[in-house]
């Protein structure tokens, strides 16, 4: 099973060929529904909590920075929490995801109509400061040697760039399918592509953490989800290697992975709204 174009054939990579999208399907494979549903479940609790009646943007905040640093931990770059909340982690990778989700914050009505043009403003804050200042938001134009999970070679530039304009047709075509199911795939297209070649996982989970929000699971942006895919340890590049492998088997489970990272954010979340009350 595959899920997007990648221009060189002229056919969808979608699984089951019955016609219908290929959200639908995905949303459909044995456990995503389960998943789904648990990590609507666990958001919905979330945000009954009366911590956020009055304090819902400082909730917000704080899930950004810890998410942030999430983000850079999985690219390797693992600073304290207290480090980059006194402003200390100054290296441009923890820099750069600070604010890209600073950025994915503003971005969310574009996001649905011009998906292309939020990525590229993502990458170009990003990547300030490891990429030279001409490729900043540009995509890449040939090989790039980056794989910080251990992926593999990524794709040639020119299937990178086909497939990230199906990613774009995916999100602006986007209906009633789960916000879960959708920014799990936008997260695992990014990665996997990576079509700047440089801080490409940076911009996939500030993308997915938008394509959440945006799309209704997450609309104050609350759910530390960096947090919970740190916290499922190795099961992050696994699951995408899994993604990458193309089998119904392999895209379900990162799904789910990705369901568990809602679940472990929203718990995040609770202990700030937690703490905030005491």
């Amino acid at each position: 099973m595959t899920v997007l174009s990648d221009g060189t054939n002229g056919r969808s990579r979608t699984g089951g060929g019955n016609g219908r999208g290929p959200l639908a399907a995905l949303a459909e494979l044995p456990g995503v529904p389960e998943a789904v549903r648990e990590a609507r479940e666990a958001v919905d609790r979330l945000y009954r909590h009366r911590a956020l009646r009055r304090r819902s943007p400082e909730v917000s905040a704080e899930s950004v920075l810890r998410g942030a640093r999430a983000s850079a931990a999985l690219e390797g770059v693992d600073n304290p929490l207290e480090s980059v909340r006194r402003g200390e982690a100054t290296d441009p990778v923890t820099q750069g995801a600070l604010r890209a989700l600073a950025e994915a914050a503003r971005l969310g009505r574009t996001w649905r109509s011009a998906p292309r043009q939020v990525l590229a403003r993502l990458h170009t804050v990003a990547a300030v400061g490891i990429a030279d200042e001409p490729e900043l938001g540009r995509p890449r134009q040939g090989p790039t040697e980056a794989d910080p999970l251990g992926l593999g070679p990524a794709p040639s530039a020119e299937v990178a760039a086909a497939r990230v304009d199906a990613l774009a047709r995916l999100v602006t075509a986007a209906d009633d399918t789960p916000a879960l199911v959708l920014g799990a795939i936008v997260h695992a297209e990014l990665v996997v592509l990576r079509p700047f070649g440089v801080a490409d996982g940076v911009v996939a989970r500030a993308a997915e953490r938008l394509t959440y929000t945006e799309f209704g699971l997450d609309p104050k942006s609350l759910v530390a989800v960096e947090v919970g895919h740190v916290e499922l340890g190795d099961a992050y590049a696994r699951n995408l290697r899994g993604y990458l492998s193309g089998t119904p088997e392999g895209v379900a489970s990162w799904i789910q992975h990705c369901a568990s990272a809602v679940v472990l954010g929203a718990r995040e979340a609770t202990a700030v709204c937690e703490a905030m009350s005491r």
